[in-house]
Order: C-alpha cells, then structure tokens, then sequence
C-alpha cells in the first residue's frame, strides 16, 4: 500500500521519518513513500520477535530496580528522558541536530517535554567515581606489567612501601600511574571495597584479577552500567546490521547438573581470566604507543561472563544435543 504526499511536504517528511518511509517513484509533483520491510521496522509496530526479546532483556533490570525500590513512575520519567537523549544524539540528518518537533514524533514525547528534557541534559554530566578511574588504571597497569606479574600471569603481591620492595612495592604502582594521590589512600580504600587483601607478611595481594569491588555500591553500580551498556551495544549493533560485525558469542546448555555446572564455572574462570589478563597486556603496550600517534582515539572494552538458573520443572531436555555455541 502507498500514501502520496504533495511535493511541499517532502522535506519535512524526510526529516520526521528517514528510517520508516522510503521514497520510490518522482511523478507529475508527487511524491510516493512505502513503509520500510516490516523484518527492521514499520509504522504498524516493531517485530514481535523484538519485543520478546526486550521482555527478556529488561527482566533482570526490572528486578535491580524494585530491589532498590525504583517504581514504574520513576522509570517512566528516566526513559522518556533517555528517549530524548538518543533521539538527539543518534538520530541526526547531515549531521545536524534534529528539531524538538521530530524528537516529539519519534518518540511519542509531548514537544514541551522535549524542551524541557534537553535543557536538563545540556546540563548533566556522566560521573565515574574516582576510586574506579584510578583503580581501573593501576590494576590494569599491575596485570599488564611483567616486573608485577608471576610466571603464570598472575599477579605478584607487592610490599606496601618502596622502602620494603623498591619498584615491586605498591606505593611505586601508585605513583607511577598517579604522583599526587598517597598510597595510602588508596590502599584504605581498595581494603574498604575488597579489591585488595593484606597477607601474613603485611603484602598487598590483589583478591581477584581483575577490578571488581567486593563491596561499595557505586563502584558495582558503575561497572554494572558500563559492562552492560557494552554488551548490550555490541548485540544492539549486530542486530541492526551495522558492519563490521562486532564480537558477541556464547555457549548455552540447559541439562546439565549442579556437579557440572561447578567444573564448567570452574573452567570458565580460568579460561576467561587467560583471555582477559592476555588482551589486558596487549591493550596496555599498544595504548602506550598509540599515545605517540595524532590518530583519532577510541576505546574498547572485551568481556567475560557466566551465568546460571535452574530450568523449569517442567522442562524436559530432548534426546540428543541441547547444547549451543552462538
């Protein structure tokens, strides 16, 4: 089916539908459009397929949230603000920043709204707490660094001061990466977050081998938001078809049992912490010598994950394979 829209409304409507309308035939003043194939998008709604898959994604978010007490009023308001936000940023033409009034059509938001949302967010600012900022630079710098590492990649415990171990010694980690925070500082907080231990000869271990607070919430909550995010950006991509396809793989079995699951888990860690300590070490030697380079800069970030839940009971495994690699 097509709509005909007279020559004077082509340009608007370019500008409020360039992903939903295509234009296919120029005639007598006339111009035809026809809704894009219903398998991305149209104008009667999105792919069933895709809301099932949303339903699914936001599950586990709407469980964080009303463990923390976060209601639907208050979701509301965050996303109809984060609608504007990415209707802003992402959906320009000629690269040029869309009106209020195709922000509102996009969208479904009242102008006024708009208005009002993209003058709070010209004013707000992403904060990372300092301790991760740091952090995430001096156990990068302790896992990619040879002289702080065993034989096996692990990382060595390191003396408190220079003057007990001389550059083996956290008091040089944290100077070399930052010279005007004390070592100090920092080490009451990494004990406080759970990030680092102290052995029976005073040493400063790190508990696990990568960052990750044990404890403070708006360090998980950072990281909570910025791995996610990550994923989620990486699926969203291949899903839309952008090219290159970026990495995004899993494997999946739904039969198995508790004894299994423990070795699995067991060799996920293991292999999982190999491919990150292995990138880690490369990132950091190319970030140092791309610092050299006036090339335009980018950043990345590769993920492990595991995970698990109990089936249904009701649920029967199928003779053969259930297992999946994707």
């Amino acid at each position: 089916m097509c709509v005909i829209f007279s020559h004077t409304c082509l340009n608007y409507m370019c500008e409020i539908f360039p992903r939903q309308i295509i234009c296919v035939n120029f005639s007598h003043k006339q111009v035809t459009f026809e809704p894009m194939d219903s398998s991305t998008s149209s104008l009667a709604g999105p792919p069933p397929a895709l809301v099932r898959a949303l339903r699914r994604v936001l599950r586990p978010l709407v469980r964080v949230m009303l463990a923390q007490g976060i209601t639907y009023p208050y979701l509301a308001e965050l996303l109809k603000n984060l609608f504007v936000d990415v209707a802003a940023t992402e959906f320009r033409l000629d690269n040029k920043a869309p009106t209020d009034s195709r922000i509102s059509l996009m969208t479904g938001v009242h102008r006024k709204d708009v208005s009002r949302l993209r003058n709070e967010l010209a004013q707000t600012t992403e904060a990372v707490p300092d301790v991760v900022s740091l952090g995430a630079q001096l156990v990068a710098v302790w896992l990619g660094t040879a002289r702080y590492l065993h034989e096996d990649g692990s990382p060595l415990p390191l003396a408190r001061f220079a003057s007990e171990g001389g550059e083996l010694s956290f008091e040089s980690l944290v100077a070399g990466v930052n010279s005007d925070i004390r070592s100090r500082v920092v080490l009451d907080e990494w004990l406080r977050l759970g990030v680092v231990r102290l052995d029976g000869e005073n040493r400063v271990c790190l508990n696990a081998e990568a960052f990750v607070p044990s404890e403070g919430f708006d360090e998980k909550a950072f990281y909570f938001g910025h791995n996610l995010h990550d994923h989620a950006a990486a699926a969203a991509r291949n899903l839309l078809g952008v090219q290159p396809a970026l990495l995004e793989r899993s494997v999946q079995y739904d039969a198995l049992s508790e004894d299994s699951l423990a070795l699995l888990a067991k060799q996920s860690r293991e292999a999982g912490m190999k491919a990150l300590l292995a990138v880690n070490k490369n990132a950091l030697a190319l970030e140092k010598a791309d610092a050299a380079t006036e090339a335009p800069k980018h950043r990345m970030t590769f993920g492990i994950y595991f995970y698990t839940e109990p089936m249904p009971e009701a649920h029967t495994a199928p003779a053969g394979n259930t297992g999946a690699a994707t």
